[in-house]
């Protein structure tokens, strides 16, 4: 099982030293590193300065927002931080929600597999650079021909020849049917609260991957031994995400927790968090749950949970930023010689 490091977007700040932390996780041996973004800092500049003081490890992004970018421009970005990072991109994609959607972006929500299909075809063709591009989708159409077209739109070619034309797509999904496009169309799988030993949610669909698949897991880290202090970050993501990240009815987050066995309490969560009452619907966030998310504890509880993760479909576990740069680097240098 491999290891990665995951920066995150940003807050009201940059996160702190962030090129520095993708060095040392280099220099640790991590596979990747990932940034990510919701509706602030976005997952490609980042990367780009991560490029030019690094070598060797993988560039991702967990997650590059679908609806932010058409995916020409998607695929416009791809080939040019492919070349400026020698080929080390993987790009991790996703639809995101209907509140930031339609919120952030102003666009409609609808559909949301049917979008993500068409567009990876597209993506594809224009890494592809077999002809010029053209597609005629349900929600995409090249050259646009539509209402208020000048009808002077014409299929084009990129001018730049990607530096490879297989760019690794990983998909971020959820939901049953997301899950199974990941397997089938995509080249790996950011999967997300999902506890080691629940992967049977998806029934058969793992087995519909090809051989290389990737499958990349994000947990919680500590090294503190008090489990209220260890697990307090991971209750509060937890909290937040199946309480107030989607609406109360349509939250994708929710419906995973509610699937790998926790319904009551995700219901409670929710609950709490709609009514304004936060503090209490982290505290309602099972121990249980939040201690199979996480890589936490004493030195023992760390080791069961690295054995429970290596034992799980998952080809690359990833940490967050925690705190500080240093207790980010001690949870880095420490995972490095608990996973060896």
């Amino acid at each position: 099982m491999k290891l990665g490091l995951v920066l995150g977007y940003w807050g009201a700040k940059p996160v702190d030293r962030f090129i520095e932390l993708a060095q040392r996780a280099e220099a640790l041996g991590f596979d990747i590193v990932c940034t990510s973004e919701a509706y602030g800092s976005d997952a490609l500049t980042p990367l780009a300065a991560i490029a030019t003081h690094t070598s060797r490890i993988k560039l991702g992004t967990a997650i590059l927002q679908i609806s932010a970018r058409t995916p020409v421009m998607a695929a416009m970005s791809a080939i040019t931080l492919d070349h400026i990072s020698g080929g080390r991109l993987c790009l991790g994609v996703g639809v995101s929600g209907p509140q930031v959607v339609e919120g952030w972006y102003g666009q409609p929500f609808q559909r949301p597999l049917e979008r993500t299909r068409e567009w990876l075809a597209i993506f594809r063709q224009v890494l592809a650079r077999e002809q010029p591009v053209a597609f005629e989708g349900k929600q995409y159409t090249l050259p646009y021909r539509g209402p208020g077209s000048t009808q002077q739109g014409k299929a084009l070619m990129s001018i730049t020849h990607p530096l490879r034309k297989d760019i690794p797509v990983y998909l971020g999904a959820e939901g049953p049917k997301n899950v199974e496009l990941a397997m089938t169309a995509f080249d790996g799988w950011f999967p997300f609260l999902l506890p080691p030993d629940r992967f049977d949610i998806y029934g058969d669909t793992l087995g519909l991957r090809k051989p290389g698949f990737e499958i990349l897991q994000s947990v919680s880290y500590s090294r503190d031994a008090d489990p209220a202090v260890a697990l307090q970050p991971i209750k509060k993501m937890l909290a937040l995400y199946v309480g107030g990240m989607g609406s109360k009815e349509d939250n994708f987050h929710k419906r995973v927790i509610e699937r790998a066995g926790y319904a009551e309490a995700a219901a409670r969560i929710q609950e709490l968090w709609l009514s304004g009452r936060q503090k209490e619907a982290v505290s309602a966030v099972p121990d249980e749950l939040a201690d199979a998310l996480s890589v936490t504890g004493s030195t023992a509880n760390r080791r069961l949970r690295l054995a429970a993760w290596k034992a799980s479909p998952v080809t690359t576990l990833m940490i967050g930023v925690a705190g500080s740069f240093e207790q980010t680097v001690q949870n880095m240098e420490t995972l490095a010689e608990e996973a060896a």
